[in-house]
This record gives structure tokens, C-alpha cells and sequence, in this order.
């Protein structure tokens, strides 16, 4: 494997008594897509903001292009693209001069900007859009700015906070295509996101958080054969009848969840399953078949409780 990127080990953020990233390690490789996932308050934004060094680290240790972020945060900016998770676009300027403008801030000549605005334009589809007034574009338009703007100088890694929150489906699918050719081209991605099929398709590599810590760590395949069976069987019954068939269903699956409106038996063999149902007489009103997705490990791994 490459040298690492990023490498951290022990990284630990504190706000006086209360921990937000506990000790953690990791190493994102140059080339590769790497997540962070985790509910609210898990301590990702806390983790991308050491990484960025606009948060300084409490203890532990960390590099980012072989740099000290302490000592060496400017370096370290230098070589970063940066998408946040809500847009900060100037809405009074135009496409191109919010790239042209933001080239500025690198330091970058205007015979190195120009080019560079013509070709982001292109990856982001936005070159009929070049002269409209970025107040006017469409939510995906602008997201799709904010990624081609943090593309101007060239970033060694680009860091991707919910890069896809609010957009409608084909926005998504169209964002998605935008990052596989980064991806094709070499780029280095970290990426955030509370859309487990989006991580599912972007990531090569993912942690997933709690409380501060990594509780998992692999490929989003990897993950799903660690820690779900083959495939789900989700079962909804009539009002008054789930609770009767919860004893019934003992012992039919590896695994079992029993929630408010359904039951989840989680299975390597779903049609064994489905046979086990009729000869415990157990008659659900709708019976739902499909394999286990990165959602599943991640909602074992984190719980279904609600975090604000």
C-alpha cells in the first residue's frame, strides 16, 4: 500500500469535559475514496475539521501529507479542496467568477485561472451556465459549483461533507458521476454522508463512528459480510397479529429485529426462511426479500435511536 495521506493514531478531541473524537486511527492512501460515516454528534465533523486544521488536536497524533497540522496548517491548506456541507457560494456573482475569484485566494495568475475555469466548467456541466447569476441556479447547479470550485488549485484531496444532502434523485446521480471522474483521474476523496447507498457506491474504503470512536472499519462489501447475514426478510403483519408471531419466530433466523411496524429476520437463506414461516403457522400480511446493505451494518452497529 502507498504511503498514507492522512495518518492519524490516538487523535483525540476534547471541549473541556466532553469527548468528540476518542483516540482514533486511520490512513487514507493517495487514490482511493475514504467515508466517514456515524449519526449526529459521532464526531466526524469534529474528525474533518482536525484534518483541515481549522480545529487544532488535543492529543494524539496526526499528518496530512506527511505535515504537522500544528506547525504546518498553511502547507496543508495549500494543497486541500474543501466542499462544506451547506454551500457558501457568492450568490451575487456569476459561475465563472465564483471559480475566477476563488483562483484568486490561491494565489493562482490569471493565465492560470482561465483555463482552469474552462475545464471545471465542462466537469461540473455548467458551461451554458458560465454567465448566470449563481442566486438563480438550481440546488444541484450550485452543489455541483461548490465541488468544481473546490477543484481550482488542483487539491492533492479533496474533502466532501455531505456532498449530495437535499438533492433529488437525478441531482444525486449526476453529482455521483462528477465524483467517479474525479475518482478515474486520480483524485483522493474523503467523504461524509448519511446516505449509506451513496457510500455504498463511492467508497473504496470507510470507517463507520459512535460516541467518538471507530467501531468498524473495511470496505462497504467487507462490512456487510462481517457483520450481516446474506439477505433480509422484513415482515408486516396486521394490527394486533406482530406481536403473536414474535414467539413463533424464535430460532428461524441468525438474527432477528423486531420493530414498531415490522420484523426483520436477517438470514443466509431467505427462501428457508420463508418455507420456516408456514410451518409455524406464522401468516405475515406482507413479506419483503432482499440482501443486506451497508444501511444494515450500519444501524446494527449504531442503533435506530434518533441523536440530535
Amino acid at each position: 500500500m502507498a504511503e498514507s495521506l492522512v495518518e492519524a493514531r490516538g487523535l483525540t478531541k476534547e471541549f473541556g469535559d466532553f469527548t468528540a473524537v476518542d483516540g482514533i486511527d486511520f490512513d487514507i492512501h493517495p487514490g482511493e475514496a475514504f467515508g466517514f460515516l456515524g449519526p449526529n454528534g459521532a464526531g466526524k465533523t469534529s474528525t474533518m475539521r482536525m484534518i483541515t486544521t481549522v480545529s487544532p488536536i488535543t492529543s494524539g497524533h496526526m499528518t496530512v501529507f506527511g505535515l504537522d497540522p500544528t506547525t504546518q496548517g498553511r502547507g496543508i491548506r495549500q494543497r486541500l479542496g474543501v466542499v462544506p456541507q451547506e454551500d457558501n457560494l457568492d450568490q451575487e456573482l456569476t459561475v465563472s467568477e465564483n471559480l475566477y475569484v476563488f483562483g484568486r485566494y490561491h494565489d493562482m495568475t490569471k493565465a492560470e485561472i482561465l483555463p482552469k475555469v474552462e475545464e471545471l466548467l465542462e466537469f461540473a456541466q455548467l458551461t451554458d451556465r458560465a454567465d448566470a447569476v449563481v442566486e438563480h441556479l438550481s440546488g444541484g447547479m450550485k452543489r455541483r459549483l461548490t465541488i468544481a470550485r473546490a477543484l481550482i488549485n488542483n487539491p492533492d484531496l479533496v474533502i466532501l461533507d455531505e456532498p449530495t444532502t437535499g438533492l433529488d434523485p437525478q441531482a444525486r446521480h449526476l453529482l455521483w458521476d462528477r465524483l467517479y471522474k474525479l475518482k478515474r483521474d486520480g483524485a483522493t476523496l474523503i467523504i461524509t454522508t448519511h446516505y449509506m447507498d451513496e457510500a455504498e457506491q463511492l467508497c473504496d474504503r470507510l470507517v463507520v463512528m459512535d460516541q467518538g470512536k471507530i467501531v468498524a472499519e473495511g470496505s462497504p462489501r467487507e462490512l456487510i459480510e462481517r457483520y450481516a447475514p446474506r439477505e433480509v426478510v422484513e415482515l408486516r403483519f396486521q394490527d394486533g397479529q406482530q406481536e403473536d408471531a414474535v414467539a413463533r419466530l424464535d430460532g428461524l433466523a441468525a438474527r432477528s429485529e423486531i420493530l414498531a411496524d415490522r420484523i426483520m429476520l436477517y438470514t443466509d437463506d431467505a427462501d428457508d426462511t420463508q418455507e420456516g414461516l408456514g410451518s409455524r403457522g406464522v401468516d405475515p400480511e406482507q413479506v419483503l426479500v432482499r440482501r443486506s446493505t451497508l444501511e444494515d451494518v450500519f444501524l446494527r452497529l449504531t442503533g435506530r435511536q434518533l441523536i440530535d
